[in-house]
Protein backbone atom coordinates (compact mmCIF):
# COMPACT_ATOMS: atom_id res chain seq x y z
CA UNK A 1 0.00 0.00 0.00
CA UNK A 2 1.32 3.50 -1.02
CA UNK A 3 1.32 6.38 0.74
CA UNK A 4 -1.28 7.60 -1.05
CA UNK A 5 -3.65 5.15 0.25
CA UNK A 6 -2.78 6.15 3.69
CA UNK A 7 -4.56 9.45 2.71
CA UNK A 8 -7.81 7.47 1.95
CA UNK A 9 -10.70 8.08 3.88
CA UNK A 10 -12.86 6.12 5.53
CA UNK A 11 -15.17 5.68 2.62
CA UNK A 12 -12.75 5.52 -0.02
CA UNK A 13 -11.35 3.04 2.09
CA UNK A 14 -14.35 1.30 2.07
CA UNK A 15 -14.81 1.40 -1.83
CA UNK A 16 -11.90 -0.26 -1.79
CA UNK A 17 -12.54 -3.11 0.45
CA UNK A 18 -15.84 -3.73 -1.63
CA UNK A 19 -13.85 -3.48 -5.14
CA UNK A 20 -11.10 -6.05 -3.64
CA UNK A 21 -8.09 -3.11 -4.22
CA UNK A 22 -7.33 -3.16 -0.44
CA UNK A 23 -7.79 -5.32 2.10
CA UNK A 24 -8.08 -4.63 5.93
CA UNK A 25 -5.37 -6.22 6.93
CA UNK A 26 -2.79 -4.68 4.42
CA UNK A 27 -4.41 -1.14 5.64
CA UNK A 28 -4.00 -1.84 9.48
CA UNK A 29 -0.49 -3.48 8.81
CA UNK A 30 0.60 -0.25 7.15
CA UNK A 31 -1.34 2.42 9.43
CA UNK A 32 0.63 0.87 12.18
CA UNK A 33 3.89 0.64 10.68
CA UNK A 34 3.30 4.34 9.93
CA UNK A 35 2.45 5.04 13.27
CA UNK A 36 5.56 3.81 14.23
CA UNK A 37 7.73 5.72 11.76
CA UNK A 38 5.50 9.09 12.42
CA UNK A 39 4.00 9.23 16.11
CA UNK A 40 7.04 9.82 17.96
CA UNK A 41 7.54 13.29 16.70
CA UNK A 42 3.83 13.88 17.33
CA UNK A 43 2.92 11.65 19.87
CA UNK A 44 -0.53 10.91 19.41
CA UNK A 45 -1.50 7.50 20.32
CA UNK A 46 -1.07 6.36 24.15
CA UNK A 47 -1.47 2.98 23.30
CA UNK A 48 -1.09 0.11 20.25
CA UNK A 49 -1.84 -3.18 20.27
CA UNK A 50 -0.67 -4.38 17.11
CA UNK A 51 -2.03 -8.22 17.54
CA UNK A 52 -5.56 -7.41 18.42
CA UNK A 53 -6.04 -4.94 15.90
CA UNK A 54 -4.57 -7.03 12.94
CA UNK A 55 -6.67 -9.74 14.54
CA UNK A 56 -9.91 -7.06 14.09
CA UNK A 57 -8.66 -6.71 10.38
CA UNK A 58 -8.48 -10.51 9.55
CA UNK A 59 -12.53 -10.81 10.95
CA UNK A 60 -13.02 -7.67 8.83
CA UNK A 61 -11.38 -9.61 5.66
CA UNK A 62 -12.75 -12.73 6.17
CA UNK A 63 -16.15 -10.86 6.08
CA UNK A 64 -15.33 -9.07 2.72
CA UNK A 65 -14.08 -12.53 1.07
CA UNK A 66 -17.68 -13.85 2.23
CA UNK A 67 -19.70 -11.06 0.60
CA UNK A 68 -20.84 -10.02 4.19
CA UNK A 69 -19.41 -6.92 5.52
CA UNK A 70 -21.59 -5.39 8.51
CA UNK A 71 -21.61 -1.78 7.27
CA UNK A 72 -20.01 1.05 5.89
CA UNK A 73 -17.16 1.12 8.53
CA UNK A 74 -16.57 -2.33 8.25
CA UNK A 75 -12.32 -2.71 8.42
CA UNK A 76 -11.98 0.87 8.87
CA UNK A 77 -9.33 1.73 11.03
CA UNK A 78 -10.48 4.22 13.82
CA UNK A 79 -8.67 5.76 16.79
CA UNK A 80 -10.28 6.49 20.64
CA UNK A 81 -9.55 9.21 23.03
CA UNK A 82 -8.29 7.81 25.98
CA UNK A 83 -11.09 9.07 28.12
CA UNK A 84 -13.36 6.34 26.86
CA UNK A 85 -13.54 2.96 28.07
CA UNK A 86 -12.69 0.68 25.92
CA UNK A 87 -12.51 -3.39 26.52
CA UNK A 88 -9.54 -4.82 26.94
CA UNK A 89 -7.58 -1.74 27.18
CA UNK A 90 -6.88 0.62 30.35
CA UNK A 91 -8.23 3.83 30.25
CA UNK A 92 -5.45 5.84 31.86
CA UNK A 93 -7.12 9.53 31.12
CA UNK A 94 -3.66 10.71 31.40
CA UNK A 95 -3.24 10.54 34.89
CA UNK A 96 -0.55 8.76 36.61
CA UNK A 97 -3.33 8.18 39.36
CA UNK A 98 -5.01 5.48 37.74
CA UNK A 99 -3.09 2.17 37.64
CA UNK A 100 -4.21 -0.60 34.76
CA UNK A 101 -3.23 -3.45 36.60
CA UNK A 102 -5.87 -2.43 39.90
CA UNK A 103 -8.95 -2.40 37.34
CA UNK A 104 -10.74 -5.27 35.23
CA UNK A 105 -11.21 -3.18 31.42
CA UNK A 106 -13.96 -5.52 30.78
CA UNK A 107 -16.57 -2.71 29.57
CA UNK A 108 -16.87 -0.68 26.10
CA UNK A 109 -18.52 2.97 26.53
CA UNK A 110 -21.61 3.02 23.86
CA UNK A 111 -19.21 5.01 21.38
CA UNK A 112 -16.71 1.80 21.44
CA UNK A 113 -19.79 -0.70 21.48
CA UNK A 114 -20.87 0.72 18.64
CA UNK A 115 -18.03 0.43 16.57
CA UNK A 116 -17.38 -3.07 17.51
CA UNK A 117 -20.69 -4.16 16.25
CA UNK A 118 -20.09 -1.68 13.35
CA UNK A 119 -16.75 -3.92 12.54
CA UNK A 120 -14.17 -0.93 12.54
CA UNK A 121 -10.98 -1.62 13.84
CA UNK A 122 -9.69 -0.18 16.75
CA UNK A 123 -5.93 1.08 15.87
CA UNK A 124 -5.12 2.50 19.38
CA UNK A 125 -5.32 5.25 22.24
CA UNK A 126 -4.99 8.58 21.33
CA UNK A 127 -3.55 10.82 23.85
CA UNK A 128 -5.71 13.55 26.23
CA UNK A 129 -4.25 16.24 29.05
CA UNK A 130 -5.02 14.57 32.19
CA UNK A 131 -9.03 14.00 32.72
CA UNK A 132 -9.23 16.16 29.60
CA UNK A 133 -9.43 19.05 31.44
CA UNK A 134 -7.86 21.83 29.20
CA UNK A 135 -7.89 23.25 25.53
CA UNK A 136 -3.89 21.31 25.07
CA UNK A 137 -3.08 18.43 24.97
CA UNK A 138 0.23 17.15 27.60
CA UNK A 139 -0.13 15.05 30.59
CA UNK A 140 1.75 13.80 33.18
CA UNK A 141 1.70 10.27 32.11
CA UNK A 142 2.34 11.06 28.04
CA UNK A 143 3.43 13.93 27.83
CA UNK A 144 2.80 16.36 25.39
CA UNK A 145 0.85 15.98 22.16
CA UNK A 146 2.73 17.93 19.26
CA UNK A 147 0.86 19.39 15.69
CA UNK A 148 1.86 17.72 12.26
CA UNK A 149 1.54 21.03 10.81
CA UNK A 150 4.31 22.25 12.97
CA UNK A 151 5.60 20.09 15.18
CA UNK A 152 6.55 23.02 17.91
CA UNK A 153 2.78 24.36 17.95
CA UNK A 154 0.68 22.76 20.07
CA UNK A 155 -2.17 19.75 18.53
CA UNK A 156 -4.85 21.91 20.96
CA UNK A 157 -7.26 19.85 23.10
CA UNK A 158 -8.32 17.65 25.20
CA UNK A 159 -8.90 15.69 21.63
CA UNK A 160 -5.77 16.73 20.83
CA UNK A 161 -4.13 13.30 20.34
CA UNK A 162 -7.28 12.30 18.14
CA UNK A 163 -6.46 15.58 15.69
CA UNK A 164 -3.34 15.15 15.23
CA UNK A 165 -3.54 11.51 13.84
CA UNK A 166 -6.29 12.32 11.95
CA UNK A 167 -4.54 15.41 10.37
CA UNK A 168 -1.13 13.10 9.99
CA UNK A 169 -3.00 10.26 8.34
CA UNK A 170 -2.97 7.77 11.17
CA UNK A 171 -6.29 6.65 10.65
CA UNK A 172 -9.07 8.54 8.91
CA UNK A 173 -11.45 8.30 12.06
CA UNK A 174 -11.00 8.93 15.43
CA UNK A 175 -13.59 9.70 18.38
CA UNK A 176 -13.08 12.45 20.42
CA UNK A 177 -15.00 14.34 23.59
CA UNK A 178 -15.62 17.47 23.70
CA UNK A 179 -16.79 19.68 27.20
CA UNK A 180 -15.92 23.05 26.28
CA UNK A 181 -14.08 22.96 22.35
CA UNK A 182 -12.29 19.62 23.33
CA UNK A 183 -12.93 18.62 19.86
CA UNK A 184 -13.21 21.76 17.68
CA UNK A 185 -10.41 23.69 19.01
CA UNK A 186 -7.68 20.55 17.80
CA UNK A 187 -9.58 20.49 14.82
CA UNK A 188 -9.19 23.59 13.86
CA UNK A 189 -5.72 23.91 14.98
CA UNK A 190 -4.80 20.47 13.19
CA UNK A 191 -6.97 21.18 9.94
CA UNK A 192 -9.73 18.87 10.15
CA UNK A 193 -13.23 18.16 10.95
CA UNK A 194 -14.56 17.75 14.18
CA UNK A 195 -18.54 18.01 15.41
CA UNK A 196 -19.72 18.41 18.79
CA UNK A 197 -23.24 16.76 18.02
CA UNK A 198 -26.74 18.19 19.67
CA UNK A 199 -26.02 16.95 23.67
CA UNK A 200 -27.26 13.26 23.56
CA UNK A 201 -27.02 12.57 20.48
CA UNK A 202 -24.05 10.07 21.27
CA UNK A 203 -24.69 8.11 24.41
CA UNK A 204 -22.34 8.39 27.10
CA UNK A 205 -21.09 5.95 29.44
CA UNK A 206 -19.82 6.30 32.53
CA UNK A 207 -21.26 9.48 33.04
CA UNK A 208 -19.18 12.29 32.59
CA UNK A 209 -18.28 14.31 35.50
CA UNK A 210 -18.77 17.03 33.25
CA UNK A 211 -22.08 15.81 32.50
CA UNK A 212 -24.06 19.27 31.63
CA UNK A 213 -21.45 19.99 28.88
CA UNK A 214 -20.43 16.94 27.87
CA UNK A 215 -20.11 15.88 24.80
CA UNK A 216 -19.04 12.69 22.32
CA UNK A 217 -18.49 12.88 18.51
CA UNK A 218 -16.32 12.52 15.16
CA UNK A 219 -13.24 13.99 13.93
CA UNK A 220 -12.32 13.19 10.57
CA UNK A 221 -10.67 14.59 7.36
CA UNK A 222 -13.76 14.38 5.62
CA UNK A 223 -17.24 15.81 6.36
CA UNK A 224 -18.60 12.57 4.33
CA UNK A 225 -16.63 10.49 6.92
CA UNK A 226 -18.17 12.87 9.70
CA UNK A 227 -21.86 12.05 8.98
CA UNK A 228 -20.36 8.12 8.50
CA UNK A 229 -19.34 8.01 11.94
CA UNK A 230 -22.00 9.96 13.76
CA UNK A 231 -24.39 7.35 12.34
CA UNK A 232 -22.23 4.90 14.05
CA UNK A 233 -21.92 6.44 17.20
CA UNK A 234 -25.72 7.81 17.70
CA UNK A 235 -27.08 4.16 17.81
CA UNK A 236 -28.72 3.60 21.38
CA UNK A 237 -27.69 2.33 24.69
CA UNK A 238 -29.58 2.04 27.78
CA UNK A 239 -26.17 2.70 29.82
CA UNK A 240 -27.69 6.77 28.92
CA UNK A 241 -30.79 7.55 30.25
CA UNK A 242 -30.20 11.20 28.88
CA UNK A 243 -29.17 9.81 25.25
CA UNK A 244 -31.61 11.20 22.37
CA UNK A 245 -33.37 8.58 20.05
CA UNK A 246 -31.80 8.26 16.80
CA UNK A 247 -33.03 11.05 14.48
CA UNK A 248 -35.11 9.83 11.66
CA UNK A 249 -33.05 10.49 8.70
CA UNK A 250 -29.34 9.66 8.93
CA UNK A 251 -26.42 11.88 8.44
CA UNK A 252 -25.28 10.35 5.93
CA UNK A 253 -28.85 10.94 3.90
CA UNK A 254 -29.29 14.27 5.25
CA UNK A 255 -25.68 15.56 3.14
CA UNK A 256 -26.51 13.63 0.37
CA UNK A 257 -26.77 15.47 -2.68
CA UNK A 258 -25.93 18.76 -1.14
CA UNK A 259 -25.77 21.04 -4.69
CA UNK A 260 -25.96 24.61 -3.16
CA UNK A 261 -27.81 26.39 0.08
CA UNK A 262 -30.62 28.41 -1.64
CA UNK A 263 -33.49 29.46 1.07
CA UNK A 264 -30.33 28.98 4.12
CA UNK A 265 -30.64 32.02 6.39
CA UNK A 266 -27.20 32.39 8.24
CA UNK A 267 -25.96 34.74 10.71
CA UNK A 268 -22.21 35.64 11.20
CA UNK A 269 -20.83 37.37 13.82
CA UNK A 270 -17.08 37.50 13.69
CA UNK A 271 -16.88 37.79 17.74
CA UNK A 272 -19.52 36.64 19.49
CA UNK A 273 -19.69 40.08 21.59
CA UNK A 274 -16.50 39.25 23.44
CA UNK A 275 -13.42 37.52 21.45
CA UNK A 276 -10.72 39.37 18.94
CA UNK A 277 -8.97 37.49 15.95
CA UNK A 278 -5.80 37.52 14.35
CA UNK A 279 -6.05 38.95 10.79
CA UNK A 280 -5.34 35.78 8.90
CA UNK A 281 -8.03 34.36 10.83
CA UNK A 282 -10.86 36.82 10.05
CA UNK A 283 -9.74 36.88 6.40
CA UNK A 284 -10.43 33.55 6.47
CA UNK A 285 -13.73 33.30 8.27
CA UNK A 286 -14.70 36.32 5.80
CA UNK A 287 -13.78 34.17 2.38
CA UNK A 288 -15.72 31.16 4.12
CA UNK A 289 -18.96 33.14 4.92
CA UNK A 290 -18.46 34.57 0.38
CA UNK A 291 -18.47 30.83 -0.40
CA UNK A 292 -21.65 30.35 1.81
CA UNK A 293 -23.38 33.30 -0.40
CA UNK A 294 -21.65 32.16 -3.52
CA UNK A 295 -23.81 29.04 -2.71
CA UNK A 296 -27.01 30.78 -2.08
CA UNK A 297 -27.20 31.48 1.10
CA UNK A 298 -28.54 34.53 2.48
CA UNK A 299 -25.73 35.87 5.13
CA UNK A 300 -26.51 38.84 8.01
CA UNK A 301 -24.11 39.99 10.22
CA UNK A 302 -25.49 39.40 13.97
CA UNK A 303 -24.83 40.41 17.42
CA UNK A 304 -26.07 38.15 19.96
CA UNK A 305 -25.92 40.80 22.89
CA UNK A 306 -24.10 38.47 24.72
CA UNK A 307 -21.40 39.15 27.77
CA UNK A 308 -18.84 36.63 27.86
CA UNK A 309 -20.41 33.62 30.09
CA UNK A 310 -17.36 31.77 31.04
CA UNK A 311 -17.61 32.66 34.34
CA UNK A 312 -21.10 30.01 33.99
CA UNK A 313 -18.85 27.99 32.38
CA UNK A 314 -16.09 27.99 34.69
CA UNK A 315 -19.24 27.07 37.81
CA UNK A 316 -19.41 23.88 36.00
CA UNK A 317 -16.52 22.92 34.68
CA UNK A 318 -14.49 23.43 37.51
CA UNK A 319 -17.32 21.92 40.14
CA UNK A 320 -16.78 18.81 37.85
CA UNK A 321 -12.93 18.54 38.27
CA UNK A 322 -13.06 18.99 41.61
CA UNK A 323 -14.87 16.30 42.14
CA UNK A 324 -12.19 14.37 39.51
CA UNK A 325 -9.46 15.27 41.92
CA UNK A 326 -11.37 15.03 45.21
CA UNK A 327 -12.22 11.08 44.43
CA UNK A 328 -8.10 10.34 44.25
CA UNK A 329 -7.67 10.44 47.47
CA UNK A 330 -4.38 10.89 49.24
CA UNK A 331 -0.98 11.28 47.18
CA UNK A 332 -2.99 13.56 44.28
CA UNK A 333 -1.30 16.85 44.60
CA UNK A 334 2.12 15.05 44.08
CA UNK A 335 1.07 13.60 40.73
CA UNK A 336 -1.73 14.96 39.33
CA UNK A 337 -0.54 17.89 36.75
CA UNK A 338 0.07 20.87 38.62
CA UNK A 339 -1.54 23.41 36.50
CA UNK A 340 -5.05 21.69 37.04
CA UNK A 341 -4.59 21.76 40.92
CA UNK A 342 -3.63 25.72 40.04
CA UNK A 343 -6.70 26.24 38.33
CA UNK A 344 -9.33 24.40 40.95
CA UNK A 345 -7.60 26.84 43.86
CA UNK A 346 -8.68 29.38 41.27
CA UNK A 347 -12.08 28.03 40.72
CA UNK A 348 -12.61 26.00 44.04
CA UNK A 349 -14.96 28.66 46.25
CA UNK A 350 -18.34 28.07 44.31
CA UNK A 351 -21.42 28.14 46.28
CA UNK A 352 -24.42 26.08 45.51
CA UNK A 353 -25.90 29.38 44.44
CA UNK A 354 -23.46 30.19 41.82
CA UNK A 355 -23.88 26.55 40.04
CA UNK A 356 -27.47 27.52 40.22
CA UNK A 357 -27.21 30.70 39.00
CA UNK A 358 -24.57 29.35 35.51
CA UNK A 359 -27.61 26.65 35.75
CA UNK A 360 -30.16 29.63 34.84
CA UNK A 361 -27.64 31.24 32.56
CA UNK A 362 -27.46 27.82 30.32
CA UNK A 363 -31.07 28.01 30.06
CA UNK A 364 -31.38 31.79 29.19
CA UNK A 365 -28.61 31.29 27.10
CA UNK A 366 -30.49 28.37 25.15
CA UNK A 367 -33.56 30.33 25.27
CA UNK A 368 -31.84 32.97 23.27
CA UNK A 369 -30.39 30.23 20.27
CA UNK A 370 -33.77 28.79 19.97
CA UNK A 371 -35.16 31.90 19.59
CA UNK A 372 -32.37 32.88 17.09
CA UNK A 373 -32.55 29.94 15.45
CA UNK A 374 -36.31 30.63 14.29
CA UNK A 375 -34.83 33.43 12.38
CA UNK A 376 -31.47 31.78 11.56
CA UNK A 377 -30.67 28.07 10.19
CA UNK A 378 -27.16 28.40 11.19
CA UNK A 379 -24.73 30.57 13.23
CA UNK A 380 -21.06 31.09 11.77
CA UNK A 381 -17.96 32.27 13.71
CA UNK A 382 -14.28 31.70 13.43
CA UNK A 383 -13.59 28.37 14.98
CA UNK A 384 -10.78 29.65 17.26
CA UNK A 385 -9.40 33.63 17.24
CA UNK A 386 -5.58 32.31 16.49
CA UNK A 387 -3.64 29.79 14.52
CA UNK A 388 -1.61 27.16 17.11
CA UNK A 389 0.49 28.77 19.48
CA UNK A 390 3.67 26.89 21.32
CA UNK A 391 3.25 22.87 22.34
CA UNK A 392 3.72 22.45 25.89
CA UNK A 393 2.25 25.93 27.09
CA UNK A 394 -1.77 25.77 28.23
CA UNK A 395 -2.03 29.12 27.19
CA UNK A 396 -0.44 31.56 24.73
CA UNK A 397 2.51 33.58 25.79
CA UNK A 398 1.51 36.62 26.84
CA UNK A 399 -2.04 35.89 27.72
CA UNK A 400 -3.91 38.09 30.41
CA UNK A 401 -5.35 34.97 31.89
CA UNK A 402 -3.49 31.84 33.26
CA UNK A 403 -7.00 29.56 31.85
CA UNK A 404 -7.26 28.07 28.46
CA UNK A 405 -10.83 29.57 28.38
CA UNK A 406 -9.33 32.88 27.88
CA UNK A 407 -8.00 31.84 24.23
CA UNK A 408 -11.35 29.53 23.41
CA UNK A 409 -14.19 32.52 23.19
CA UNK A 410 -15.76 30.56 20.43
CA UNK A 411 -16.43 27.03 21.38
CA UNK A 412 -17.62 26.47 25.54
CA UNK A 413 -20.74 29.06 24.96
CA UNK A 414 -22.03 26.14 22.83
CA UNK A 415 -21.16 23.22 25.50
CA UNK A 416 -23.55 25.64 27.40
CA UNK A 417 -26.18 25.56 24.99
CA UNK A 418 -25.93 22.12 23.90
CA UNK A 419 -26.03 22.67 20.24
CA UNK A 420 -24.47 20.97 17.55
CA UNK A 421 -21.76 22.82 16.46
CA UNK A 422 -19.16 21.45 13.53
CA UNK A 423 -15.79 22.87 13.11
CA UNK A 424 -14.00 22.88 9.17
CA UNK A 425 -10.79 23.80 7.69
CA UNK A 426 -11.29 27.48 6.25
CA UNK A 427 -7.14 28.04 5.22
CA UNK A 428 -4.09 28.38 6.29
CA UNK A 429 -1.89 31.23 7.65
CA UNK A 430 1.55 30.91 7.92
CA UNK A 431 1.45 27.48 6.79
CA UNK A 432 -0.88 26.60 9.64
CA UNK A 433 -4.64 25.76 9.61
CA UNK A 434 -7.65 27.99 10.63
CA UNK A 435 -11.21 26.65 11.02
CA UNK A 436 -14.51 27.69 10.80
CA UNK A 437 -17.53 27.07 13.32
CA UNK A 438 -21.19 26.58 12.09
CA UNK A 439 -23.70 26.10 14.90
CA UNK A 440 -27.40 24.79 14.80
CA UNK A 441 -30.51 24.87 16.36
CA UNK A 442 -30.62 21.74 19.04
CA UNK A 443 -31.53 18.74 17.49
CA UNK A 444 -30.40 19.69 13.84
CA UNK A 445 -27.27 18.14 13.55
CA UNK A 446 -27.88 17.78 9.63
CA UNK A 447 -28.48 20.82 8.69
CA UNK A 448 -25.26 21.60 10.18
CA UNK A 449 -23.58 18.86 8.59
CA UNK A 450 -25.27 20.04 4.96
CA UNK A 451 -23.84 23.72 5.41
CA UNK A 452 -20.56 21.68 6.19
CA UNK A 453 -20.51 19.34 3.08
CA UNK A 454 -21.61 22.37 0.89
CA UNK A 455 -18.78 24.44 1.68
CA UNK A 456 -15.73 21.31 1.75
CA UNK A 457 -17.68 20.98 -1.85
CA UNK A 458 -17.00 24.32 -2.88
CA UNK A 459 -14.41 25.33 -1.16
CA UNK A 460 -12.36 22.09 -0.35
CA UNK A 461 -9.84 21.23 2.36
CA UNK A 462 -6.06 21.47 2.52
CA UNK A 463 -4.56 19.00 4.18
CA UNK A 464 -1.01 17.94 5.27
CA UNK A 465 -0.49 15.17 2.71
CA UNK A 466 -1.19 18.32 -0.18
CA UNK A 467 1.68 20.04 1.35
CA UNK A 468 3.36 17.13 1.17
Amino acid sequence: MSDTARRLSATELADAYRSGELTPETVAAELLDAIDEVDPSINAFCLLDRDTTIAQARESGERFRAGAPLGPLDGVPVSIKDLLLTKGWPTLRGSLMIRPEQMEWDTDAPAVARLREAGAVLLGKVTTPEFGWKGVTDSPRTGVTRNPWNTERTSGGSSGGSAAAVAAGLGPLSVGTDGGGSIRIPAAYCGIVGLKPTLGRVPMYPPSPFAPVAHVGPMTRTVADCAVLLDVLSGPDPRDWSALPPPAQTAVEAIADVHDLSGLRIGYSTDLGFGTNDAGVQANTDRAVSVLEQLGATVEKVDLGWDDPVWAYHVIWFAGADVVVRALGDGAEDRVDPLLLEALERHRDFTASDFVGATALRMEMGTQMGLFHREFDILVTPAMPTVAFEAGRTVPEGSASPDWTSWTPYTYPFNLTGQPAITVPSGLVDGLPTGVQFVGARHRDAVVLRVAAAYEAAAGFATLGDRA
